[in-house]
C-alpha cells in the first residue's frame, strides 16, 4: 500500500496567474485535463448569463444586492469587482472540498491570489507565468487577430502593471514552451500535494510506527 493510499490528504488552491497572453489557459485546461483530483474553482458573479453557460459550472449567477449581501457576511474567500461586474470566490464551498482532498484551480490577478492568500494561506500555492520577452507577448496577442491596436497597446500596459507583482507568488516560471511549462506546473503540484502539513494522520501514522 502507497502512503497516499495509507494518508488522507487535504486539498489545496492552486493559483495560476499571468499577464494577457502569456499561455495561462492554455496551460490551465491541459493540467484539468491530466488531473482528475483537480476541479477549476467556481466562482459567484453578477455578470449576466451568456449564450452556452451553464449554472453552477462557469458560474454561480446572482444579482448584485444579493452579492453585496454575502460580501457582508464574510461569505467570499476573495471577490472583486472588473469592469461593473462582481466575482468572488464562496468559502464554504471550497473549504468543504478541501476537507474532502479536492485540489481547485484558481484563474484570478495578483489581486484576488493576495487575498486569498491572506484568508487561507496555508492552502494557497500561487504560480506566475512570464512571457519569456515584452516582444514575444506583444507578438502573442496580435497573432490572434481579434484585438484593434488601442486594445492591444491597452492589454500591453496591464500586462506590465501586472508583471510587476511577480515577486508575490510561491513560484515563477518563463514560458517559453508550452509543454515544458506544463510539466514544470504539474511538477509543482505534485510536490504540494506531498507536503508534511497535508498529509492528514501522519503524526499518528509515525507515532504508530515507533512502537
Amino acid at each position: 500500500m502507497t502512503e497516499s493510499e495509507t494518508l488522507p490528504r487535504r486539498g489545496l488552491m492552486f493559483i495560476l496567474s499571468s499577464p494577457s497572453g502569456a499561455g495561462k489557459t492554455t496551460i490551465a485546461r491541459k493540467l484539468l485535463a491530466a488531473e482528475q483530483s483537480l476541479a477549476m474553482s467556481v466562482s459567484v458573479t453578477t455578470r449576466p448569463i451568456r449564450p452556452g453557460e451553464t449554472e453552477g459550472k462557469d458560474y454561480f449567477f446572482t444579482q448584485r444586492p444579493q452579492f453585496d449581501r454575502m460580501v457582508e457576511a464574510g461569505d467570499f474567500l476573495e471577490w472583486a469587482e472588473v469592469f461593473g461586474n462582481c466575482y468572488g470566490t464562496p468559502r464554504a464551498q471550497i473549504s468543504e472540498g478541501l476537507a474532502a482532498g479536492q485540489d481547485y484551480l484558481f484563474d484570478i490577478d495578483w489581486q484576488g491570489a493576495q487575498q486569498l492568500s491572506q484568508a487561507a494561506g496555508p492552502d494557497v500555492v500561487s504560480v506566475f507565468l512570464l512571457p519569456p520577452s515584452i516582444g514575444e507577448l506583444e507578438h502573442r496577442l496580435r497573432s490572434r487577430g481579434t484585438d484593434s491596436d488601442e486594445v492591444i497597446r491597452g492589454r500591453m500596459d496591464r500586462a506590465r502593471a501586472e508583471i510587476s507583482h511577480w515577486d508575490a507568488y510561491d513560484y515563477v516560471l518563463v514560458n517559453e514552451n508550452v509543454d515544458a511549462c506544463f510539466e514544470q506546473v504539474r511538477t509543482i503540484l505534485h510536490a504540494e500535494r506531498l507536503k508534511r502539513e497535508r498529509q492528514r494522520g501522519l503524526i499518528e501514522f509515525a507515532r504508530e510506527l515507533m512502537r
